[in-house]
């Protein structure tokens, strides 16, 4: 799974709903395709590796898969049963802050129509509304 080796602060503040649109990561840069997100939310690393299962098992190791977002903010949980107060809890997973019109994923390699099953499986993983895209050609 996708997480820092080191993070030089261990504990963030945990921030609201990415609001806004995105400023980079708008456009396909590598691959054909994209899978783009339609609003703002936290993707966990979890959420990332299983969508990135799903989309390796459908194209059956052909093409080539770019991800394109990173988990480097840590979320934290108190252990069951602990009592009010006694400060932050310790971190228990990464998460990924994502804009909308961010591209998450991006695939080359195969054609179209694979392709967009492959976003369509990978999509029903994540917590966030996607839309599948091609890569404009000017």
């Amino acid at each position: 799974m996708l997480m820092p080796k080191k993070v030089k602060f261990r504990k963030m503040h945990r921030g609201g709903k990415a609001l806004g649109v995105a400023g980079k990561g708008n456009e396909i840069s590598f691959g054909s395709f994209g899978l783009r997100a339609m609003e703002g939310g936290l993707i966990s690393m979890r959420q990332i590796e299983a969508a990135r299962r799903a989309m390796t098992r459908y194209i059956q190791r052909g093409g080539k898969i770019w991800i394109r977002i990173f988990p480097d903010k840590p979320m934290t949980k108190k252990g069951d049963e602990t009592p009010m107060g006694k400060g932050k809890g310790s971190v228990d997973h990464y998460v990924a802050k994502i804009k909308k019109g961010r591209v998450l994923f991006e695939i080359d390699g195969i054609a179209e129509s694979v392709a967009k099953e492959a976003m369509r499986l990978s999509s029903h993983k994540l917590s966030v509304k996607t839309r599948f895209v091609k890569k404009e050609i000017v």
